[in-house]
């Protein structure tokens, strides 16, 4: 019945918005006179509803980034769908190393590597993730559905849309014999979501290997937009060392690791600078094992963002000298910082590939902004920007809203056929080499 449902209701939107949706004016003409743009219009309108079934296949399968089961299922579902399409893919295992700070080494999820060999001149490479935030169970409690223009479901805002329409992509591309791009690559990984502590290495690599790459996480919520900048992203973990005692009858004898731990959080919560995007926010916390025991042990994690990758520095020197005074005498605290992921800094290729993208959309009539500074969240786009061979651009997925929380993520459906479109484009245009720099 949910499939009749997402027939039935992408008939009706196609019905009552297509025409609207591809008016033109007179400056895109040439893309209008062109059939394999007319086909790719087509086949767009027509694709809806089958990417709403793999949004809601995509999220019935629980992804948690430490959850290598559901990650199992989800790679391969993406590898069956891309070799169906034609792409030579493999599956490379992914491990954090053994210095990180919180994984010591542990196995990830592995990623998925697609490769297509076309007719063009450049290479493009397509990312997204197939992890999630969120841990097994809440599956239950965000079921995929309908509503309205409305397509809710665990992580379809984050990133299970940017999976779905990187597949899609590639399928329409192949029914329709499209292939002007040298090479069209798909690489989408187990462990975004914790900092790609594993793909993150990989990203840049192949990074330098093609022309363009983009990245497909959330492209907007009221409005559209690509982005040129992400912010850096960094762990802290403090732990604290005290000395147990009875905590009825000999408190004082001991050495409470949670209150030196609690005092530290409250004074370095507003260490950084807000007009840098430099700001530290504790996340996690643990302490003591007993009831009636003061307790020896505590250990705090922090999420810390920054606009500019040099400014860790800063939230590193203040946090290491915070920790010098301290609430309780006798206790130990070590400090650990780790830089997680670098900011996502444009160069000139990649500001020309947001401009060729915002002229795509103008031939629908639709306005595509370009956000050019980071907004505090960060992506594996950075990692493909390091030592980039062309550009990189990031938020080719779907409008949406709710991700990371414990509401209902959503999609519009409204998005999937413009930024379908723009996905094609974008990539036939850059392998044909029509996008100059």
């Amino acid at each position: 019945m949910k499939s009749l449902r997402i027939l039935a209701l992408s008939a009706l939107i196609g019905a009552g918005a297509t025409a609207a949706l591809w008016t033109q004016d007179e400056s895109h003409a040439q893309a209008a006179a062109d059939p394999a743009v007319a086909r790719l219009r087509e086949a767009v309108a027509a694709d809806t509803p089958r990417l709403l079934k793999s949004l809601e296949e995509l999220t019935s399968i629980e992804s948690g980034s430490r959850d290598l089961e559901g990650l199992a299922r989800a790679e391969q579902w993406i590898t069956q769908r891309l070799k169906a399409a034609g792409m030579n893919v493999e599956s490379i295992p992914m491990r954090a190393p053994a210095d990180h700070i919180l994984l010591k080494g542990a196995t990830l999820g592995n990623a998925v590597y697609g490769r297509l060999t076309g007719t063009g001149t450049k290479k493009v490479l397509l990312i997204a993730h197939m992890d999630t935030v969120y841990p097994r169970g809440m599956g239950a409690k965000q079921p995929f559905r309908i509503e309205g223009n409305r397509a809710y479901g665990l992580a379809i805002a984050d990133d299970k849309c940017g999976v779905a329409l990187i597949v899609h992509t590639v399928e329409m591309l192949q029914r329709l014999g499209l292939k002007d791009y040298a090479e069209l690559a798909v690489l989408i990984n187990g462990d975004e979501e914790i900092g790609s502590p594993g793909a993150g290495p990989l990203f840049t690599k192949l990074g330098g290997e093609y022309d363009a790459v983009f990245s497909y996480e959330g492209g907007g919520s009221d409005r559209d937009w690509v982005r040129l900048a992400t912010s850096s992203i960094a762990i802290a973990t403090l732990k604290v060392t005290g000395k147990a005692s009875h905590a009825g009858a000999a408190p004082d004898a001991g050495r409470n690791a949670l209150y030196e731990l609690s005092h530290q959080i409250l004074k370095t919560r507003d260490l950084g600078d807000r007009s840098k995007g430099l700001r530290i926010n504790w996340t996690v916390a643990k302490a003591g094992e007993i009831r009636n025991v003061i307790p020896a042990a505590a250990e705090a994690v922090a999420d810390i963002r920054a606009n500019a990758n040099g400014d860790m520095d800063q939230m590193e020197a203040a946090l290491r000298a915070a920790v010098q005074q301290r609430l309780i005498a006798d206790t130990k605290i070590e400090v650990e910082f780790l830089r997680s992921r670098p900011a996502f800094v444009a160069n000139d290729v990649s500001r020309t590939l947001a401009r060729h993208a915002v002229g795509v959309f103008a031939e629908l009539g639709k306005k595509l902004e370009v956000r050019d500074t980071p907004t505090g969240g960060g992506t594996d786009a950075a990692f493909a920007g390091l030592k980039p061979k062309g550009g990189v651009l990031e938020s080719f997925g779907l409008r949406g809203h709710g991700a990371h929380s414990n509401d209902d993520e959503y999609i519009y459906i409204d998005s999937i056929e413009p930024r379908l479109y723009l996905s094609a484009r974008m990539v036939l245009d850059v392998g044909a080499g029509k996008v100059k720099w």
